[in-house]
């Protein structure tokens, strides 16, 4: 087992893994879940869309309300501000428990980078999947169009539990909001053997969460032959950099894999401004080639594994609300590197340490360093209003 100085008690054993790809692999997981769930079923997720992949989940998530099951779905009131009313009206009246998060410029902190970034789907406290994928047809494989790569970690077992709490915390402004689940809802039909120990970790600054961000710290002081970051915004902070830094000079093999084409074409700019830096102290670079990467997972060793929500950059570490899950379990670990590493191989291209400097022009790194210094700009006005808690309190959610 990994042994990084890790508090256990934050941890949960009875536990059971399992990557999951985005796309095909993802919704149909989605759809299992929903279809199979006793008593609860709970959603929170970051973009929920109206299309075609959109209306199918809702359809699901209306016909368990009508099978009695409780339902609760918490929306970012930016990032899924436009659902018609007509959409949002037919969940309510099907039952489903429907409410948005501190929509713009309404929520209890004036702090609009304030987003819930989360991707949750929870049924029954006992499986639960946590990653990057939104509610979109980007993220799903239509006919013609291949879906964004992304990963999700199936979890079933007690970690589930504690994200079933988690999403009453957050959706619930009342105890008669939540949703319940009785003593004979939990029976879980597992091999008692299991033991993989399991984490929720949290970002959200204003709440004093920093939790993922301390993970990555905890992966950099501890490692001891390699890191796997796949990241689709990769714009670390200073001290971020400083901590891969003193892990490289230990002799840690560190390499990436970063989008080849960006949705956020000013992200890519920024991150390609960060290439000479990064190559510079010997972090190997490889670009994803063959569609959107919308992923965020990394694996130190082959021993501990995260994956959720969380980009590495200072958005996710000090705006956005983000959710991720720490395992620590060689087996799942071990997936994961090998499926990391066979992107890499088969999926990615390079980037090339000695033509670095050759490949962008003058007007093309010029180009890079506005982008970067633009994200930097951004992020200040993101963070520049807000109210941070003083205490680590229940939060706010407006309708």
């Amino acid at each position: 087992m990994y042994s990084g100085g890790r508090v256990k008690s934050q941890y949960t054993f009875y536990n059971h893994p399992q990557l999951i790809r985005g796309g095909k692999e993802y919704f149909a997981k989605v759809s299992e879940l929903i279809a199979s769930a006793a008593a609860t079923i709970q959603l929170q997720v970051y973009i929920f869309e109206e299309d075609q992949t959109g209306n199918l989940v809702a359809a699901q998530l209306i016909d368990a309300a009508g099978r009695g099951i409780q339902v609760q779905v918490l929306l970012d009131g930016y990032a899924s501000r436009k659902l018609t009313q007509a959409f949002r009206n037919r969940l309510r009246d099907a039952g489903v428990k429907l409410r948005f998060f501190e929509p713009l410029f309404k929520g209890s902190n004036f702090y609009f980078g304030r987003r819930l970034h989360h991707k949750i789907l929870v049924a029954d406290g006992t499986s639960a999947l946590v990653g990057g994928i939104n509610i979109s047809d980007r993220y799903n494989d239509l006919p013609g169009e291949p879906a964004w790569l992304d990963w999700s970690i199936l979890v079933e077992g007690d970690a589930a539990f504690e994200l079933y709490k988690l999403c009453n915390l957050f959706y619930a402004k009342k105890s008669e909001d939540q949703v319940t689940l009785e003593t004979k809802d939990l029976v879980q039909h597992m091999d008692s053997n299991l033991h993989c120990p399991i984490r929720i970790r949290r970002n959200d600054w204003v709440m004093n969460l920093n939790q993922i961000s301390a993970s990555y710290m905890e992966m950099f002081k501890h490692a001891q032959q390699e890191i796997i970051i796949m990241s689709s915004y990769f714009i670390p902070s200073n001290f971020f950099r400083i901590n891969i830094i003193k892990c490289l000079k230990r002799g840690v093999r560190i390499r990436l894999i970063l989008a080849g084409t960006s949705d956020v074409g000013i992200s890519k700019y920024a991150e390609r401004y960060l290439y000479s830096w990064a190559i510079r102290h010997g972090i190997e670079i490889h670009e994803y080639k063959n569609n959107i990467l919308h992923g965020k997972v990394a694996v130190c060793d082959a021993r501990m594994v995260t994956i959720g929500s969380y980009n590495v950059n200072d958005i996710s570490a000090l705006a956005s609300i983000e959710l991720n899950m720490d395992v620590e379990d060689s087996l799942f670990a071990e997936t994961v590197h090998k499926t990391l590493s066979k992107i890499i191989d088969q999926e990615c291209k390079r980037v090339n340490p000695v033509s670095t400097q050759t490949t962008y022009g003058p007007i093309e790194r010029l180009m890079q360093w506005v982008a970067y210094e633009t994200f930097r700009f951004v992020f200040f006005l993101f963070t520049f209003y807000f109210t941070r808690s003083k205490k680590n309190k229940k939060t706010h959610i407006m309708l």
